[in-house]
């Protein structure tokens, strides 16, 4: 907040909406190291005050909680028809999905630690760079899965018991992941935050400590 109380801008930045995860902070200071600017907010921020600060992107966080938890934390449902870019981490990707009209629910196989994830769709913006052999190893900590993609959703990348380990709907600006790109165990996850946070949502790296 500024000196005012009144809200201080992103600024073109990007906003990381804080579900509850273990590495929201951290989702943050990797887009900071790419020399631009981000803030953790609450979950449950108006969007009216998201465009005040006027961001070029968001990013929901992982989270400990499911979405089927009726007290789980969820979003100002105006956030999906804001047009603004959007990237869903984790339980961020799958509060996307089901609250935008797909399937959620347990995984077969619940994935925890080292996966390699299958590139279906490598001309992807978000996976610029990425998967130069069709597959890339990552890193998973989910119980839940996306068992059917929302209208206008495909997927980009699966592993062997997650049909949507990434998915997108490139009109509405909308991207997912089920892995974490923000820990060192996924090596390529600096180089996909960069696609979205420079190419898709086209901030500026102006920032600096």
């Amino acid at each position: 907040m500024g000196a005012n109380g009144a809200v201080t801008p992103t600024q073109g930045g990007i906003l990381v909406l804080d579900f509850g995860s273990q590495f929201a902070q951290l989702i943050a200071r990797r887009v900071r190291e790419l020399n631009v600017h981000s803030e953790l907010i609450a979950f449950d921020t108006p969007l009216s005050e998201i465009v005040a600060r006027n961001p070029a992107g968001i990013i929901l966080s992982g989270s400990p909680s499911s979405v089927y938890d009726n007290d789980g934390p969820k979003p100002d449902p105006a956030l999906w028809e804001s047009g603004l870019p959007i990237l869903g981490i984790c339980y961020g990707v799958q509060l996307m999905a089901q609250q935008l009209g797909g399937e959620v629910g347990p995984s077969s196989r619940r994935e925890y630690g080292p996966a390699d994830i299958t590139i279906s769709a490598a001309a992807s913006p978000l996976f610029a760079g990425l998967g130069a052999t069709g597959a890339e190893r990552v890193w998973m900590s989910h119980g839940d899965s996306i068992t059917d993609a929302p209208p206008g959703f495909t997927a980009l990348a699966t592993t062997d018991s997650t049909p949507f380990a990434a998915l997108a709907d490139p009109a509405r600006n909308l991207w997912g992941i089920q892995f974490h790109p923000e820990v060192v165990h996924t090596p390529g996850g600096k180089r996909l935050l960069e696609n979205f946070v420079r190419t898709i949502a086209k901030a500026e790296a102006t920032w600096t400590p």
